[in-house]
């Protein structure tokens, strides 16, 4: 759907990144919007990637995820944080999501993406969040648009935030694509991301980089990923 300056205001800022939309967790990298698509099913897939951010913190995010059942991913990972010599683990995160209509050629579909986080160094307990992507498939998919409308709480201060996300793939040539998202809070500035994915074997092997930072600036990132898909092989 579902990211500073010293380390605890570094690990809040990415921490909340990520669950304005999610996505970590949960889109494909390299983009926070997700999309209206799962991991095959029987198959599973690992998504990681570094990010440095404009206050000279390193994050180091790993995200494994499986369709056990052929509608349902389920995603379990976390962050680790360098910050001022120190890595220390910064977010764990656990999401399933299920489809309602599958995203066709030409076509739109949507689901329903439910999560939970937690700062095991912040003391205020997990954080909850929801949300419906919608996909939307233009030209035999060489552009693609998702939305994200969605909710999270917040346990530290009690409240509930209204959160959103619209991204765009573009396909630049059979293996590489522009992904490019504007994502944000209700309360809040948006934040904007763009770059571009390769995939270096097809339906496996997929490196990206994008350049993010809030509208306005002040929090500038570049990341880096890397996301790995088996062939199906669960029972």
């Amino acid at each position: 759907m579902f990211v500073v300056m010293k380390r605890n205001a570094c690990c809040g800022a990415f921490f909340l990144l990520a669950m304005l939309a999610s996505a970590q967790v949960m889109a494909a990298r390299p983009m926070i919007t997700d999309d209206a698509r799962v991991v095959d099913a029987k198959a599973c897939q690992v998504e990681s990637w570094a990010r440095r951010n404009q206050n000279g913190s390193n994050e180091f995010w790993a995200q494994p995820a499986c369709n056990f059942t052929g509608n349902l991913e389920v995603t379990v990972g976390g962050a680790w944080t360098r910050d001022d010599g120190v890595t220390q683990n910064s977010a764990r995160v656990i999401q399933g999501k299920t489809l309602f209509k599958p995203l066709e050629t030409n076509g739109w579909g949507w689901g329903l993406a439910l999560g939970t986080m937690r700062d095991p160094h912040g003391g205020n307990g997990r954080n909850w969040y929801g949300y419906v992507p919608a996909s939307f498939s233009f030209f035999e998919d060489r552009f693609v648009l998702h939305t994200n409308v969605g909710w999270q709480r917040d346990q530290g201060t009690k409240r509930s935030h209204a959160t959103w996300g619209l991204g765009s793939e573009t396909r630049l040539t059979e293996r590489s694509w522009l992904v490019a998202e504007t994502f944000g809070a209700a309360d809040g500035k948006p934040h904007y991301q763009m770059g571009v994915r390769y995939w270096v074997v097809p339906d496996r092997v997929q490196v990206d980089t994008t350049y993010g930072n809030r509208l306005g600036g002040g929090e500038r990132w570049i990341s880096v990923g890397l996301r790995l898909l088996s062939p199906a092989f669960l029972p």
